[in-house]
């Protein structure tokens, strides 16, 4: 085995480096449009036993009040950086270094690059993987595109993935016809979304709808053009 690996272990390991760097590029500029499929997320909790309710929509079909809702929720800064949000970095940073909890400082792109191609977790491989899928969607997507996936593989549920899909299930309704404060509510469970309810919110919930409804005024996204 030793002789074989002297031999051809450069080749192989040409070929690794050129598949872990191909199949992403393959992926990303595929995606820029086609929707993805599957996610690697939507697998993971059909084997643990939830379904798979979700439907693509383009981002016309999807409320402008959602996508305010999400950035006054999710990414303050989304049509400003690109990708990474430093000051966010910094200030989690900062609050941990001083005894606090470590905040999550991830955008709605880190988001996105995580929830299409990658799996679960904090560990440093996967926030490796994480940041150059970022980079990639960041340079090959543009914000539109970003806020386009995003709003259609996230996880808004068990189950329950996408605007569409979650618009349905919980209002009864397409998602181009939500409401503020329903577009709140559901910004409101992204961080937690397989114990928070959107419909039967409890006191720490409704303090975030609050607190995004008023944030949704100052929240730079447009129905037709994202971030311009």
């Amino acid at each position: 085995m030793l002789p074989w690996l002297k031999r051809h272990g450069r080749r192989l390991a040409a070929w690794v480096v050129a598949l872990g760097f191909g199949i992403p590029l393959v992926l990303t500029l595929a995606y820029r449009f086609v929707a993805p499929p599957i996610t690697p997320l939507m697998l993971i909790r059909m084997v643990q036993g939830e379904g798979l309710q979700r439907h693509w929509v383009s981002i016309e079909s999807v409320s402008p009040m959602l996508m305010r809702a999400v950035v006054a929720s999710e990414d303050a800064r989304f049509c400003s950086h690109h990708g990474f949000d430093w000051h966010a970095i910094d200030h989690a940073i900062d609050s941990y270094e001083e005894g606090g909890r470590l905040l999550g400082a991830s955008t709605i792109s880190m988001q996105t690059a995580k929830n299409v191609f990658l799996w679960p977790g904090r560990n440093f491989l996967r926030k490796g993987l994480e940041a150059g899928l970022t980079v990639l969607i960041e340079a090959i997507w543009g914000k539109r595109r970003i806020m386009e996936v995003y709003l259609n593989v996230i996880e808004w549920g068990p189950g329950i993935y996408g605007a569409e899909a979650a618009a349905n299930h919980y209002f009864h309704k397409p998602a181009l016809r939500l409401t503020r404060r329903e577009a709140a509510e559901l910004a409101a469970v992204l961080p937690n979304p397989l114990h928070w309810s959107p419909i039967r919110p409890d006191a720490r919930v409704e303090g975030r709808i609050r607190l995004i409804e008023a944030r949704m005024v100052h929240a730079a996204v447009w129905p037709q053009k994202v971030c311009r």
